[in-house]
């Protein structure tokens, strides 16, 4: 019996670890996430992702990463620490058009008021996209909040933006996803891990 006993907990170790690694990053679109990531010395989890599509057109993945998990807007909105919002492009799109729809994401989910006070981060934002003339299958961007330095944009890896000390733009960009009108319901309930 002892022998048997010894089999079965080397099948059940292995199967532990081989399903351990495999929990270790989430597969979406044929594009994989990590599962964590470490940002401004902390380590962020991947609070949920899905894919952007418009019409029939699958347009990115996205993932969200926060040092702990949140269900609500307002609690990822009134997070302390780091925070990444991960993109890799599921088409060729051109930087302008990317750029309108930033813009009309942020529009549709602040008030006139607070797109005043957001107008300069919002000018630099789209300076940003200006420089890169397109956006391209496999592209990927991280859109991070940095609590020492601000908001920051790498694109495969490269800054493209330097650090905007705005907590009120970061947030409005999250509300493009997690606003009161995200560019989608869907995506937004896979972003907050709801059921």
């Amino acid at each position: 019996m002892k022998p048997f006993r010894a089999i079965g907990c080397i099948l059940a170790l292995s199967s532990a670890v081989f399903f351990a690694s495999n929990a270790a990053a989430v597969e979406v679109a044929g594009v994989r996430l990590d599962d964590s990531v470490r940002l401004a010395n902390q380590d962020l989890r991947l609070n949920g992702a899905g894919i952007r599509s418009k019409l029939i057109f699958k347009v990115y993945v996205v993932g969200l990463y926060l040092p702990e998990k949140k269900t609500s807007t307002a609690d990822v909105l009134a997070a302390t620490g780091a925070r990444r919002v991960s993109i890799v492009m599921l088409r060729d799109v051109a930087s302008d058009e990317f750029a309108k729809a930033f813009a009309t994401g942020i529009e549709q989910n602040t008030d006139a008021a607070e797109r005043a006070t957001l107008a300069p981060s919002m000018a630099k934002f789209n300076t940003m996209f200006a420089s890169v003339a397109q956006l391209k299958e496999g592209d990927a961007l991280q859109v991070d909040w940095l609590p020492a330095a601000g908001m920051t944009v790498q694109l495969n890896g490269k800054r493209i933006l330097e650090p905007l000390a705005d907590t009120p733009f970061y947030n409005a960009v999250l509300r493009i996803w997690l606003g009161n009108k995200p560019v989608d319901d869907k995506l937004k309930r896979q972003l907050l891990a709801e059921p």
